[in-house]
Formats: C-alpha cells, sequence, structure tokens
C-alpha cells in the first residue's frame, strides 16, 4: 500500500480548530500543502512566518478567490464549517452548501483529483436538534450530495468524513469505530479527524466511501496507526 500522497493538497478552513490539526499532520506526513484562508495574520500566528509562501488569502464565498485557490492542487481536503452560535456570521446554507459545493465545483473544474470532506455525524437525521440552528445538518448534506456528485466520475475520488461530537483534546491515536448508515453516536477527538482525513489522500478503502468515526468504546490511546480501523468499512 502506498504510505503517503504525491502531490500538493490545499487546505480549505487552515485556521479552524480542525484545520490546524489537518495541516501539523500533512507536515508530519512529509505532504506538500497550501492553506486557503481568510486571515493570513491568523495562520501566520498559527503556523510561523515559514508558512506565508504557503498562503492563499480568500473566501469560500468568493468565486474568482475560490478559483485562484484551486490552482495547481492535487487534493482538497475541506474542514470548512459555519458558526452557527455567530448570529453575525453567515448562515449554514452559506458555508456548509454553498461554500462547499463551490469549492467542489471549481476543484473539479480546475482537474484536482481527489477530493476530502469533513461533514458531521447525524447529517441524515432531519429532526436532530443541531438542525434547529439554520438547518445546519441539512446543509452539510445538501454540500455531501454535491461532492459525490461531481467526484464520483471516472478520474476522480472522494471521501466523506462523518465525524461525532468533536473533542479538542491534544492527542490523538485512539482506538476509532468507522461505520456507514449513520447509525451511531459518540465523540473523537480533532487530532484523529485529522489524521484520518490524511490518510483518506490514499488509503484505498477510502475511496468514494462516506463514513462516519467516533472514539471506539475501549478508548486506547497511542495506536501506532489509525490505517487498521478502515478495515471495518
Amino acid at each position: 500500500m502506498k504510505k503517503t500522497f504525491e502531490g500538493t493538497v490545499l487546505v480549505a478552513g487552515a485556521t479552524g480548530r480542525t484545520g490546524q490539526h489537518i495541516v501539523r499532520r500533512l507536515q508530519a506526513h512529509g505532504i506538500d500543502f497550501r492553506l486557503f484562508v481568510r486571515s493570513g495574520i491568523r495562520a501566520i500566528e498559527l503556523f510561523g512566518p515559514e508558512i506565508i509562501d504557503r498562503l492563499v488569502i480568500g473566501s469560500v464565498q468568493n468565486q474568482p478567490e475560490v478559483q485562484a485557490a484551486v490552482e495547481n492542487a492535487d487534493a482538497l481536503i475541506c474542514g470548512i464549517g459555519g458558526n452557527v452560535m455567530n448570529p453575525e456570521a453567515p448562515p449554514p446554507s452559506a458555508i456548509d452548501r454553498d461554500g462547499v459545493i463551490q469549492l467542489a465545483v471549481a476543484a473539479k473544474a480546475a482537474g484536482v483529483s481527489t477530493f476530502v470532506l469533513i461533514s458531521s455525524l447525524g447529517v441524515t437525521h432531519p429532526e436532530h436538534p443541531l438542525n434547529k440552528y439554520g438547518r445546519v445538518l441539512d446543509m452539510k448534506l445538501e454540500g455531501e450530495e454535491a461532492v459525490r456528485r461531481l467526484y464520483g466520475e471516472e478520474g476522480f475520488r472522494y471521501t466523506i468524513l462523518r465525524p461525532g461530537g468533536l473533542l479538542d483534546g491534544a492527542l490523538f491515536m485512539h482506538a476509532l469505530k468507522f461505520d456507514t448508515g449513520d447509525r451511531i453516536t459518540g465523540s473523537i477527538d480533532r487530532g484523529d479527524v485529522a489524521e484520518v482525513a490524511v490518510l483518506s489522500l490514499w488509503h484505498p478503502k477510502a475511496a468514494n466511501q462516506t463514513f462516519e468515526l467516533i472514539k471506539a468504546s475501549n478508548d486506547e490511546a497511542s495506536q501506532s496507526s489509525l490505517e487498521q480501523f478502515f478495515g471495518q468499512l
């Protein structure tokens, strides 16, 4: 099995709480990357001044900026998400649906062959309490459906991750449970989600898959690799 990704990965939402972990896992795997961020200052604060040459500044709501961001990328990891608790922030329809769709359309047109989307557990349950906030899960599901439609064609590849409740713990490499069908509940550390997102760039069992992931009940940290858990799919 190929153990890494050969090419450049664009990370959308790189300064978010999960996006930060994604960047650090790409660095750990020695994978070339670029960051699509709204604030270059924030990115430099997080990752240091050496990141400046890897930055593309813009918004997923701006089509020309999205088109510029996806140029010369081989893969895209999308970790964007609306802030449903901030009434002044763009609604989930603008970020979790329209932003994801705009990224996927532009990326495919630019020849970006691999798209990894971080969505959410529970998106197929419209009665879920989170849908009280701008129908956020419905919006994420519509974004997912667009990615599957666009990237399900021959020559392209997608992976859609539906993590459980996100925890901010610094540790990663916990024992995980993967499942399909949106029928499990639980939580997971952002670092684990980031590692799975990066592994999904090349792991054969991640190709064209949509799956949920949570910490296993026998939550053992310090796995040597998370690749073993793809075998549950």
